[in-house]
């Protein structure tokens, strides 16, 4: 039987649901969910942000992906707060795809959040993360996925072979990647495939989408590079701007040091505290005996930097210890949140 707190996470898993997604009546349970609800092979996670001319054409293709294979799978849309008619025209589609499943966002909230929604009601031992505006054909899914379904590696990034717009920007991205998390592949930015229990282990950030491999690489997960051909986009614009590299450079940075310090802060904050103390020591002795040995100089610099040394090496210590016990309320939180992930699946399949 439900205990009380079970309850009272599941009643409010729902209402944050209810207040931002929308699902279709009809949609199938999702895996672990009460009912028994199978499970399939491949889930695809389409995030799609005004795409409907792209739609029928993704569709139609998604059709085909699979034949001759005895793969099982879903395609999930994910409408994120379209405006130009997407969600109608999925309704239009549904029933001639039967294993579409669409997932409406009332509101933008970007792809992290999209891939999230789509996991939460997804049945796949295996997620594609895949855009809706066809620069990659969804005939090349099976070569994504078979090193998975094989089950020889857990993590699958597509990469990117032909001309594309972005590139210099993609490359010098990556490169910077490669320097600071040492992942063993070229390009982090493209299509991915991953098993299901990846998304256990990242962090629920904006625009973290990006920084899957290098998450789920530094948790232990194995991973691997699959050269998939890009096309120019079908229809519609790109949703990327100049202010994203700015934002993705500060990703990187905060991604970095989550996985460097996210855990044990007290390394870095006490490392710099301690080193500004011994700083502040020895700049101490150094006045001490110039005040009071031949030719007895005082020299107020160095005791203005001794209190400079202190003080900052005080607060450094004292956040660092702060920040230690910021981290173990942050592991007791994604155990919450394993829970009410598992509670919202519960929820959405009523």
């Amino acid at each position: 039987m439900a205990t009380r707190a079970e309850e009272s996470a599941a009643a409010a898993a729902r209402r944050s649901l209810e207040a931002n997604v929308r699902v279709t009546p009809g949609m199938p349970l999702p895996i672990g969910a009460a009912g028994g609800a199978s499970v399939l092979d491949v889930s695809v996670l389409v995030p799609a942000k005004d795409e409907a001319a792209n739609l029928p054409g993704l569709l139609e293709q998604m059709a085909t992906a699979f034949q001759g294979t005895d793969v099982t799978f879903e395609v999930i849309v994910i409408d994120d707060g379209s405006v130009d008619g997407s969600w109608a025209v999925l309704g239009q589609l549904e029933p001639q795809y039967p294993f579409l499943v669409r997932v409406r966002h009332r509101r933008c909230r970007g792809i992290s959040d999209a891939l999230r929604t789509g996991y939460l009601v997804s049945r796949g031992r295996v997620l594609v993360f895949y855009p809706a505006d066809l620069q990659y054909k969804p005939e090349d899914l099976p070569t994504l996925v078979s090193p998975i379904l094989s089950g020889w590696v857990d993590m699958v990034t597509g990469t990117k072979k032909g001309k594309y717009e972005k590139a210099f920007v993609s490359t010098v991205y990556n490169w910077l990647s490669r320097r600071l998390f040492s992942v063993p592949v070229r390009d982090l930015n493209g299509v991915k495939a991953y098993r299901r229990e990846v998304m256990e282990v990242l962090p629920i950030r904006p625009d973290w989408h990006r920084y899957m491999i290098v998450v789920a690489a530094a948790e232990g997960y194995s991973v691997a590079e699959v050269p998939i051909p890009l096309y120019p986009r079908n229809a519609g614009t790109s949703k990327f701007t100049r202010s994203r590299i700015i934002v993705g450079m500060l990703d990187m940075l905060s991604v970095w040091f989550e996985l460097r310090f996210g855990r044990k802060p007290l390394l870095l904050f006490g490392g710099l505290g301690g080193a500004l103390f011994a700083i502040g020591l020895i700049t101490g002795i150094i006045a001490l005996a110039l005040r009071f040995l031949p030719p007895h100089i005082g020299f107020r610099p160095l005791l203005n930097l001794v209190e400079t040394c202190v003080i900052v090496g005080s607060v450094l210590v004292v956040g660092g210890l702060l920040g230690e016990q910021i981290a173990v309320q942050r592991a007791e939180l994604r155990e919450v949140r394993r829970r009410l992930d598992a509670a919202a699946t519960d929820d959405i399949s009523r």
